[in-house]
């Protein structure tokens, strides 16, 4: 049997400020918050309960949250940030509830929520009359300048009074064997804090993937505008704008982006914005901290040189020749929907 924790400085569910019957449930890690938790806790009108996840295995912490949580078979709904913990934590929750999950919502209210489908091309509204378990997209709505936020818990010792008395067994948790560092070219963009991002003006397939690796060598992720996607050199999860992803990293280096008002509005507020276009005068360049008047695909192999990357021959001829080529969006993406 796996001990269950309790939690200290855990405010009674009774004290919550009202809201429309909703709980935000949010796992922080070392007291950080995850994409989209404040979101969540927004979407709830501040009723939530915040505890530091330290370690524990999902199934053991939806035990203990039925257990903590008074009257949580009232609540009529339970919303989770859609981070890697609160994606794993949520299906382990409505199962142990045997309640409905709506998984990628993008708004959430009591009697049903909106969920996005088909990579955020379709919005499906789904009425649900009984209590029910629902993950928040990162990105889809403000956070209130005044949101009151529960003290982070911190898991206890679980002899403590306020242990949980479970409904049933969760079944046993897998073992962790290891942690590994996470690979920023695999990482969502959402929770990036580093991207690199290509645009049309690099205007050859081959310049994209040279991009990947360079992104990769630098330890960022790798971002792309609409007409990247589109054409198919990037997968849709890669793309950044309003029919994209919402980012907000610290840093974010447009390769050959023109910036079209799609694209820029889903960048949030970088700390540093470095723009790299033949365009001095494009509205990335005016947003730009750092503006590198030059061809995108020039400075891209001198990076790779620099990093001491392989660069295909055929990439090298290319920026030697003219800019005149039959390929869509040679001249940037300016007008193009991201």
């Amino acid at each position: 049997m796996t001990d269950l924790p309790d939690l200290t400085d855990l405010p009674d569910s009774r004290e919550l400020p009202d809201s429309p019957d909703m709980l935000a449930v949010v796992a922080t890690r070392d007291g950080v918050y995850p994409a989209s938790g404040l979101e969540a806790i927004a979407e709830c009108h501040g009723r939530a309960v915040v505890f530091d996840i330290d370690g524990l295995q999902p199934a053991v912490l939806a035990t203990w949250l039925v257990g903590v949580v008074d009257d949580i078979e009232n609540i009529a709904a339970v919303v989770l940030p859609g981070s890697p913990d609160g994606r794993d934590l949520a299906p382990c929750l409505a199962a142990l509830l045997q309640w409905p999950l709506l998984a990628g919502a993008v708004s959430v209210e009591p009697g049903g929520a909106t969920v996005a489908r088909r990579g955020g091309l379709v919005l499906e509204h789904h009425a649900i009359d009984t209590p029910f378990v629902a993950t928040l997209q990162p990105g889809v709505r403000g956070i209130p300048a005044d949101l009151q936020t529960p003290a982070i818990g911190v898991p206890g010792s679980p002899g403590s009074p306020n242990r949980p008395s479970s409904p049933g067994s969760p079944g046993p948790d897998p073992v962790v064997v290891s942690v590994s560092t996470p690979d920023a070219s695999e990482l969502d963009l959402v929770e990036a804090s580093r991207i690199l991002a290509v645009g049309a003006g690099l205007k050859h397939e081959g310049f994209v993937e040279l991009a990947g690796r360079v992104a990769a060598e630098l330890g960022m992720s790798l971002g792309a505008t609409r007409v990247i996607t589109d054409w198919g050199w990037l997968p849709f999860e890669r793309q950044i704008g309003t029919t994209g992803a919402m980012i907000n990293p610290d840093v974010y280096v447009a390769l050959g982006i023109s910036g079209a008002v799609q694209h820029i509005s889903g960048l949030g507020e970088p700390d540093h914005i470095v723009s790299v276009n033949t365009d001095g005068n494009c509205p990335m360049a005016a947003m730009a901290e750092t503006n590198l008047v030059c061809d995108a695909q020039r400075m891209l192999i001198a990076l790779a040189d620099r990093l001491q990357l392989e660069v295909d021959p055929g990439l090298r001829e290319l920026v030697l020749e003219t800019n005149q080529e039959s390929t869509p969006g040679a001249t940037g993406d300016a007008g193009q929907d991201d």
